[in-house]
């Protein structure tokens, strides 16, 4: 991650709207990176007492849209099922040109646009999707700028979304109903391979508390593997199978026919078309 420099140049408000795991990661990944409480509010009914305890370093709470001053972006970190119900409360923090950045599954840029300014045009909307792994600034996010989005503004977005971990740019909107299927929801995939991994290692006769604890740190220790190494998946996958034995036994039932690769490419199929739907 990059250091303060990203967020430096910022002047003004930035607004988060919904400050539930993501916005909260997000929120606390600013303050992380330098960024001041003064130029923080959160819209937010409901704040936890990790978001209120951030009220008493200068972070503002509910301010009306006055009260925000000139907001240099509005990022909204709510659940799509209750974005377009709480769209009237938030259209006055939002004007033709106002910096919008969104990280709502399938909610698409003429759809958060026409939210928040009544107008089905691009507007100045940034979509993004990050993941859960922001909370620990391990998160990859990829986002999407509409056209009328500035340099500048580009740059503040890079920057907001930068805290929590990398970012990636797309130029196809299209690409983001997948993006969401694959990074945004995969750590839940992941999460199941470490609950599933200890499920048979207890079929296999370990005690309960033993193979969860294999199976996690398994999992998290091959993730950081990955992470540091420069190698391919396929190579360190490869790297640990010798012929024949134990772990080409294993790998023989999980690449072969209904094996896991049927079943993610199905599994990213259906998260894709749902992603998709959010939408509507």
């Amino acid at each position: 991650m990059n250091a303060v420099q990203p967020l430096a140049h910022i002047q003004g408000t930035i607004v988060l709207a919904g400050a539930g795991k993501m916005g909260g990661a997000m929120l606390s990944g600013w303050l992380a990176q330098g960024l001041g409480a003064h130029h923080l509010a959160v819209i937010e009914p409901h704040p936890s007492e990790e978001i209120r305890n951030y009220l008493a370093g200068g972070v503002r709470l509910n301010p009306s849209a006055k009260e925000a001053g000139n907001i240099a972006a509005f990022v909204v970190a709510l659940k799509p099922q209750a974005f377009r119900e709480a769209g009237p409360a938030l259209k006055p923090y939002v004007d033709a040109t106002t910096l919008v950045v969104s990280i709502m599954a399938g909610m698409t840029i003429g759809a958060i646009a026409e939210v928040l300014t009544g107008k089905d045009v691009a507007g100045h909307v940034v979509r993004a999707m990050p993941n859960t792994p922001a909370a620990i600034g391990r998160g990859i996010t990829v986002a999407v700028a509409a056209k009328n989005v500035s340099a500048t503004q580009r740059e503040t977005a890079d920057g907001l979304l930068r805290a929590t971990g990398s970012v990636e740019w797309v130029n196809d909107e299209g690409l983001m109903d997948a993006v969401t299927a694959v990074s945004g929801s995969g750590p839940a995939y992941i999460f199941l391979l470490a609950e599933e991994l200890a499920r048979a290692g207890i079929a296999a006769g370990l005690p309960e508390r033993l193979a969860t604890k294999l199976a996690r740190e398994t999992v998290a220790g091959s993730g950081e593997l990955l992470h540091r190494s420069d190698l391919s998946a396929d190579v360190l996958r490869q790297n640990v199978t010798s012929p024949g034995g134990t772990t080409a036994a294993a790998l023989e039932v999980l690449m072969g026919k209904g094996g896991l690769k049927s079943l993610l490419t199905r599994a990213v199929a259906a998260a894709t078309k749902r992603s998709k739907q959010l939408a509507q």
